[in-house]
């Protein structure tokens, strides 16, 4: 089958009605199977989780734990996008989108989340035009769902963003951007997130215009991100690794500096 034609086809008429609730085998045990892949992630152990996962998938599928399988293949769409692994990658987006459609799980939080962990995975592999109806279904699960001020719209926003700049839709994703923001705010500890979406403002920004005043406001706004609490820890070397080059392309040297400075602190584990 070419995934890259099958999973592209998104028909929101498809994901409705009410969600399977019929029980099924109880195969994995997946709270600790996360456990085991996030300590083998956290270990750069990248090829043996890869084959935890995938080992469990298919234990999950043989077995008929089909809600076993939702979580290890949302699991995995993350992972292939992490080591690049394309044709992978899509036949993981298919595997999900069949199992959410199958098992009518569309108009759930759960059933969104996976759904828009696979229009990021198709964003990753450069079909953001595919992932857009994509996002915006989940968008619409979870605006009726969940608070408005959940952090799961900041990660479902910046990711729209990025689909919208990459098929020219800069006002549109200038907008997510901006929701994501707003929703970021909110929460306890902003900065790293808060950060990288101020870098990818910036870049939209410059890709109109490479003189607009805006962009100083934003690289501002990041750097001052990333010198607030939220400054340690493994996540916030991630978030480093995101922006110095930002920081970089805009000709904020002292600021690239300081913070290659606190990425070797943090590897050092200063």
């Amino acid at each position: 089958m070419d995934h890259r034609e099958s999973c592209c086809i998104f028909d929101t008429t498809q994901y409705t009605g009410t969600p399977d609730a019929e029980p099924c085998p109880r195969v994995l045990d997946v709270p600790r199977l996360v456990r085991d892949f996030d300590a083998l992630c956290t270990a750069g152990r990248l090829p043996e989780a890869r084959d935890l996962l995938e080992d469990a998938r298919d234990r999950a599928r043989g077995g008929g734990d089909w809600r076993g399988e939702v979580s290890v293949t949302s699991e995995l769409l993350g992972l292939y996008r992490r080591t690049g692994e394309e044709e992978k990658a899509l036949a993981a987006v298919h595997a999900a989108l069949a199992l959410v459609r199958d098992h009518r799980l569309g108009r759930t939080v759960s059933g969104a989340t996976v759904l828009l962990n696979a229009a990021t995975t198709l964003k990753a592999f450069r079909r953001a035009a595919d992932a857009i109806p994509i996002f915006t279904h989940a968008a619409r699960v979870y605006a009726e769902n969940l608070d408005p001020a959940d952090y799961r719209f900041a990660g479902l926003y910046n990711n729209m963003a990025l689909s919208y700049a990459d098929t020219g839709e800069l006002a549109a994703a200038e907008r997510c951007f901006r929701l994501a923001l707003r929703v970021l705010e909110k929460t306890e500890h902003p900065g790293c997130d808060s950060a990288v979406t101020w870098c990818n403002l910036a870049e939209l920004y410059a890709g109109k215009d490479p003189e607009d005043a805006r962009i100083d406001e934003c690289m501002e706004k990041a750097f001052a991100c990333l010198s607030g609490e939220d400054a340690r820890g493994g996540y916030y070397a991630f978030t480093l690794s995101k922006c110095i080059p930002s920081f970089d392309y805009f000709g904020y040297f002292l600021y690239a500096n300081e913070l290659r400075k606190r990425l070797e602190e943090q590897h050092a584990g200063t």
